[in-house]
């Protein structure tokens, strides 16, 4: 079941419309004024936010424009609900962050429709977030595989002619001295590599081979 938050300081205004969407199979959250309604916003995780503009302690654009800048809910579209009828007003909500922009009083079948077409929308943009989750861990794995393969040879080589070294008599401890060199500068670079991925907010794919891709350690 799809989650609507409404948020409206009139509390008819909510009823009317949670009877609507509930009605609809919707649940609907409530919140009477703009502190509460992001409070709600970053609580419950709502699917969809149904925003009234005029309200008396923040106005809807004032709360439009914190949801869409907080990481907890900018990706949740908001529909937003107003009398205002200036293109400036519709141009403001929009700039704000909101899906859309709905003049009251709506048409029942009016504001189904948005709500629908929103839902969609939230919907793609969580199926591609996941694809890009997938493609971003499969080119870190890809980059690991291509990074470290080559210190990890160093220190199998490495490790082997300490062996066979020591078999020896008498044993060369500067041979020994030499090998650990190489498998002590081969940890720092697998060290180097595994932190600089760890540290990487935004990773940056590029193409590699095979049609595989892979994360440029450049890019930050």
């Amino acid at each position: 079941m799809k989650r609507i938050l409404v948020i409206d300081d009139y509390p008819d205004s909510v009823f009317l419309l949670q009877d609507r969407l509930e009605k609809e199979g919707y649940e609907v959250i409530k919140a009477y004024n703009g502190e509460m309604g992001i409070q709600k916003a970053v609580e419950e995780k709502p699917d969809l936010i149904l925003l009234d503009v005029m309200m008396p302690d923040i106005s809807g654009f004032e709360v439009c424009k914190k949801l869409s800048t907080t990481d907890e809910t900018n990706l949740i579209p908001v529909i937003m609900l107003t009398a205002l009828t200036d293109v400036a007003d519709v141009k403001t909500g929009l700039l704000c962050g909101a899906f859309d922009f709905i003049k009251k009083p709506f048409n029942k079948t009016e504001l189904l429709a948005r709500i629908s077409s929103a839902l969609r929308f939230s919907e793609m943009n969580k199926i591609l977030r996941e694809l890009e989750k997938i493609k971003t861990y499969a080119a870190t794995v890809v980059t690991a595989n291509h990074e470290i393969k080559q210190p990890l040879t160093l220190i199998n080589l490495s490790t082997a002619a300490i062996r066979r070294e020591i078999s020896k008599e008498p044993i060369s401890r500067e041979t020994i001295l030499k090998r650990v060199d190489f498998i002590e500068n081969a940890a720092k670079d697998i060290l180097f590599v595994l932190e600089k991925l760890g540290s990487i907010k935004k990773p940056v794919i590029t193409p590699y081979v095979n049609n595989l891709n892979i994360v440029d350690l450049k890019s930050e």
